[in-house]
């Protein structure tokens, strides 16, 4: 039976091919472009899965308020993993890793530098705690000892070719020497040390903060015992802080307690969080790499259930238009004994045959594109043809989809009664018109949805890229990693100025963009109790650092050459001076001091207050930020006047490779640095952009299929009209209007819940736009528009034909 059904289903697919393409190419591009995000999914939610025991690994975070400024922690005290391994039995082992950024390392012999973009300190249980074995080397001692370390497979390639590097030595940025002990595998393109290159032994640093409660620098693993619960562990995690921090804290501040460091607005909250969800859940500060979003996730999963519906919605559509032509083939089989069982068997082969026939022709597509995909995404995914679990899932969906799409149609069709098809009553009626009508509505309310989705979210990145971020960011290069220049670095610099195309340059570890960040808790002369704390961002840079990123001075005045004293000044910014509870002009003269508990503390004298800059993301309000003079060699900005770009580039190079030669000239510019810290979002917006594109082809080609059988249902009518002297306008508006009445009871539909899906989106964001007026008129017009332009053609057809054509047809 299944046989006679394939053929019956295949011949008649071949009589109707203009149905059959619109079907199949509609499913095809759903499929497609629900495959492709459902693979960007599964990386996204298999990040760190890979790990031994990773179910039972967690980090501990901090959130803490100090000094009036509130901070979500990645990382926290250097005591706090052994005290968690020694002091609370839940815990079977801890771990820390301290990200050191990049570093410049080469071979003792090796004549050029190579950079390598992420390093970090890590522990001797390292390697226990994920269970990560190395290629060369034991895992238990490798990072036990003092200036040992272990490199990825890819580092040690790069550092010394085809020799073995176990044993080796190596210089890191041309001062110390480390061995290699181990070789590593690459860690996975889906974890979060997915960067890191090179682990150096923990052992080897010598922490000034060794001991110190107070101070966060640690990226803190621990794995709880099997029997553990992680829920019930938060409570002793919480007494950390009374147990341990408060009695360390008492050597700065005598006879300070629990009570009342909380009674000043201050708090220390510890928490866990799995190892798994760090990708997805977690942007607090110092993330160990840049992590995904899980509202991401859900807008693009939504994405794809829409693109699966538009496209099943399309066929129940044009099935049940085209059930007109195939009333009379009812009529007749259910004359000659078919029962209903058999027909809908028979139309839900046709469903799977389609469904089928799409789904290869999907995977031809996203082979086709998947390379443009993950260049858009950021991914490296591939379609696992080789994975039996995915064609049992890609197989099973498809059988769904053929079941989801062809049920109704199905039932729909053989409902039909013989006498009455037969003799051609109620023909006009037998498309079933009005959940038709409701499908186009849901079809163009989700594209005009996806339409508001994609305006507001390249709005919002307009926004970000055109705001005045207080400083300048344009034609500002950046030369990474000037400290290969030994103590020639001020050499370099002031050769650099003598270019004709430098306006300015200035030497500092931190920049507005992402760069270096360092907080410290300031305290006014007079008031050193931890009340009077205040915590702020504590920059080191040199004279032209204002000058060159333009920075506005609103009162006082700058740091100045001729002045010794500026030595001990600082320049504070406005939401330092907000906190501190005074006015701008008062500050100035103030002293403060970072010497926390110290009896001869050095204290600085506020000489000017900037202009609040953006030194963060805009998701995030403008923190206090705290300025001082300070010897700094890591990166040089160097203002340009423009002009010949490539060519002040080269002479900077020129001057690097004669003050540093060997040494690597890596460089960028601000302005680029700064758009990649929204790199996320504009990847959203231009995954907004293909799969709405597709949303849109899906729902026209379901309305220009639509039209063309509304046409062909009509063609008697067209013809009475036109005989009564109607006009190709008045009949093609009369075809036309019926489907813009569903576009436009879409678009009232659609635009309040765009509006509202989008500000909740922009709510993520400190300084954002509103979500303009102008956003929906250009969705709804862009609807109207290209339902115009999709059915016009089917009409305008229609209205031109014979009338006496068109009457001979009945």
């Amino acid at each position: 039976m299944f046989k006679n059904h394939l053929k019956i289903a295949w011949r008649s697919l071949k009589k109707q091919p203009f149905f059959t393409f619109l079907n199949t190419f509609g499913l095809a591009v759903g499929i497609a472009g629900s495959l492709l995000i459902s693979l960007y999914i599964y990386d996204e939610l298999s990040f760190d899965s890979m790990f031994a025991d990773a179910d039972r690994i967690h980090r501990i975070n901090a959130d803490a308020k100090f000094g009036g400024a509130a901070e979500e922690l990645a990382e926290v005290s250097e005591p706090m993993a052994y005290t968690l391994e020694r002091d609370y039995e839940q815990v079977e082992l801890a771990t820390r890793i301290m990200s050191l950024g990049s570093m410049l390392i080469k071979k003792s012999d090796a004549p050029m530098n190579v950079k390598e973009t992420a390093t970090a300190y890590a522990d001797s249980t390292f390697f226990k705690m994920f269970g990560l074995d190395l290629l060369e080397g034991d895992p238990k001692t490798a990072l036990k000892e003092r200036n040992t370390l272990v490199l990825t497979k890819t580092a040690a390639a790069k550092h010394f070719g085809t020799q073995e590097a176990l044993g080796q030595t190596l210089l890191l940025n041309n001062n110390d020497t480390y061995t290699v002990t181990g070789v590593m595998e690459d860690m996975p393109r889906n974890s979060i040390f997915r960067e890191y290159s090179v682990f150096m032994a923990m052992a080897g640093f010598d922490d000034p903060q060794k001991g110190a409660w107070g101070s966060h620098n640690y990226t803190t693993f621990i794995k709880m015992i099997p029997s553990a619960s992680i829920a019930d562990f938060q409570a002793p995690l919480q007494s950390i802080m009374g147990t341990y921090l408060i009695p360390w804290a008492q050597a700065f501040y005598p006879g300070i307690t629990e009570e009342q460091f909380i009674a000043s607005g201050n708090y220390l909250n510890y928490s866990t969080i799995p190892l798994k969800d760090i990708h997805l859940h977690s942007e607090r500060k110092a993330e160990l790499s840049v992590n995904g979003s899980i509202q991401n996730v859900y807008i693009l999963s939504f994405i794809a259930a829409f693109l699966i519906v538009l496209a099943s919605v399309n066929f129940m559509n044009l099935s049940t238009a085209h059930s007109l032509k195939r009333a009379k083939e009812v009529g007749i089989r259910k004359t000659l004994g078919s029962n209903k069982s058999v027909l809908i068997s028979q139309f839900l082969t046709e469903s799977g045959l389609i469904s089928f026939v799409s789904l290869l022709l999907a995977l031809v597509i996203s082979m086709a594109v998947l390379p443009l995909f993950n260049n858009v995404a950021g991914k490296t995914v591939a379609i696992p043809f080789t994975n039996p679990f995915f064609w049992l899932i890609l197989i099973a969906s498809t059988a769904l989809l053929a079941l989801f799409s062809g049920a109704y149609p199905a039932f729909f069709m053989s409902n039909f009664t013989p006498v009455k098809v037969l003799k051609g009553v109620g023909k006009t009626n037998v498309g079933g018109g009005n959940i038709r009508n409701s499908l186009v509505i849901f079809q163009f309310a989700i594209s005009v949805f996806l339409v508001v989705s994609t305006l507001v979210v390249y709005q919002q990145l307009q926004f970000i890229q055109t705001k005045d971020l207080g400083f300048t960011k344009d034609q500002v290069l950046v030369v990474d990693d000037v400290y290969g220049a030994g103590n020639q670095v001020q050499s370099f610099k002031e050769e650099v100025l003598q270019l004709g195309q430098v306006k300015n340059a200035s030497l500092s570890a931190f920049l507005p963009t992402p760069s270096n960040r360092s907080s410290s808790t300031f305290f006014k002369e007079g008031a050193m109790d931890q009340e009077q704390a205040l915590n702020m961002e504590n920059w080191r840079v040199d004279h032209d650092y204002a000058s060159t990123l333009n920075l506005e001075i609103i009162e006082g005045r700058d740091f100045d050459r001729q002045r010794n004293t500026d030595s001990t000044a600082i320049l504070l910014n406005e939401s330092a001076v907000a906190v501190l509870g005074v006015q701008p002009k008062e500050v100035l003269g103030m002293r403060i001091s970072s010497d926390l508990g110290s009896q001869n503390a050095t204290f600085s004298t506020v000489i000017g207050v900037i202009k609040n800059f953006h030194f963060q993301s805009l998701r995030e309000d403008i923190g206090a930020l705290a300025i001082s003079l300070g010897s700094s060699t890591s990166s040089l900005a160097i203002k340009l006047s423009g002009g010949n770009i490539p060519g002040a580039v080269s002479g900077i190079e020129a001057i690097w490779n004669k003050i540093a030669p060997g040494q690597p000239f890596n460089y960028y510019f601000m302005d680029e640095s700064f758009n990649n810290t929204y790199q996320a979002e504009r990847r959203l917006g231009q995954i907004f952009i293909i799969f709405t594109v597709l949303s849109i082809l899906i729902a026209c080609l379901g309305l220009f299929g639509l039209a063309a059988f509304n046409a062909e249902k009509r063609t008697k009518e067209i013809g009475i009209r036109k005989v009564l002297g109607a006009s190709i306008g008045q009949i093609t508006y009369r075809l036309s209007f019926d489907f813009l009445k569903l576009v436009g009871i879409a678009i009232l539909v659609s635009l309040p819940l765009g509006w509202y899906a989008m500000n909740r989106w922009l709510e993520d964001f400190s300084y954002r736009i509103e979500v303009s007026w102008w956003v929906l008129i250009t969705a709804a017009f862009l609807a109207v528009l290209i339902s115009i332009l999709t059915v016009s053609y089917q009409s305008i057809k229609a209205a031109i034909a014979s009338p006496v054509k068109s009457l001979r047809t009945e």
